[in-house]
C-alpha cells in the first residue's frame, strides 16, 4: 500500500478482520441483523470510515466494511483503499465493494481459465523467450475459443456460456476419421458423438457472421 501510495497508484485490496474492525462494525452489523429478522435471515450492509493500525501502517486509510447476514451467521468482509476524494464521492460503499472490488473476481476466473484448461502455466523451457512463445500460444488459442464461443456458440443452451476447457474437451477434442483426397478435406464422426448437432449449428452460426 506504501509503495502504490508513493507511486501516485490507487488501489482497493481485501484486508483481513480484526477484533478493532469489528467493533468499528458493529452498528452496520445491527442495521443487518434487524433487517434479516423482517427478510428471511438474510441482510447486508456496508460502511466506511478512517482506520490505522498501532504500529504497521504509516496512514489513516480508508476502509470499506461489509457486513453479510444469512441463516449460517455473520460474515464480515472488509476492503481498503486510496481513493481520492473524487473517487471515493463516485463511488459509495455498497458501490465500490460488489462493482469495483469483486469485479477481480471475475478476472481471477479468467486468468485460471487459460492456466488450467488451455496450459498457460506450462513454461518450463530453460530459455525466457521460449515460454513467452508457449504463453502466446496459449493466449491464442484462448482469444480464439472465446470467439468461437461468442460467435459460432451463441445459440447454444449448453455452449454459450462454457468454459474454454468444456469447448475444447467436448467439440474439439473428439475422434474423427479424416479423409483427404484432391478436392476436399472430410471429417467423419462416430455416430454416438452426441454433440454434432452443436458442431453443424456453430458452423452455420460462423459462415452467417462472415459472410
Amino acid at each position: 500500500m506504501s509503495w502504490c501510495e508513493a507511486e501516485q497508484i490507487n488501489y482497493v485490496f481485501g484486508y483481513a478482520k480484526n477484533a478493532r474492525l469489528l467493533k468499528l462494525l458493529e452498528p452496520t452489523t445491527l442495521r443487518a441483523k434487524a433487517e434479516a429478522c423482517l427478510s428471511g435471515g438474510y441482510s447486508t450492509h456496508f460502511c466506511d470510515f478512517d482506520y490505522r493500525t498501532q504500529k504497521s501502517w504509516s496512514r489513516t486509510r480508508r476502509i470499506i466494511g461489509k457486513s453479510q447476514i444469512t441463516p449460517r451467521g455473520e460474515n464480515p468482509r472488509f476492503v481498503v483503499t486510496n481513493l481520492s476524494q473524487k473517487e471515493a464521492e463516485r463511488w459509495a460503499p455498497r458501490a465500490l465493494y460488489r462493482e469495483f472490488y469483486c469485479a477481480r473476481g471475475d478476472m481471477e476466473n479468467r486468468i485460471k481459465d487459460q492456466q488450467l484448461d488451455l496450459f498457460a502455466d506450462r513454461m518450463s523451457a530453460g530459455d525466457m523467450v521460449a515460454n513467452q512463445l508457449r504463453l502466446w500460444f496459449s493466449t491464442i488459442a484462448y482469444n480464439l475459443l472465446i470467439e468461437l464461443r461468442e460467435e459460432g456458440l451463441q445459440e447454444s443452451e449448453q455452449f454459450a456460456k462454457a468454459s474454454p476447457g468444456t469447448i475444447r474437451d467436448r467439440l474439439l477434442k473428439i475422434a474423427t476419421l479424416i479423409q483427404v483426397s484432391v478436392r476436399r478435406i472430410v471429417v467423419k464422426w462416430s455416430s454416438s458423438f452426441r454433440y454434432q448437432s452443436e458442431v453443424m449449428s456453430c458452423l452455420q452460426s460462423l459462415r452467417r457472421s462472415s459472410a
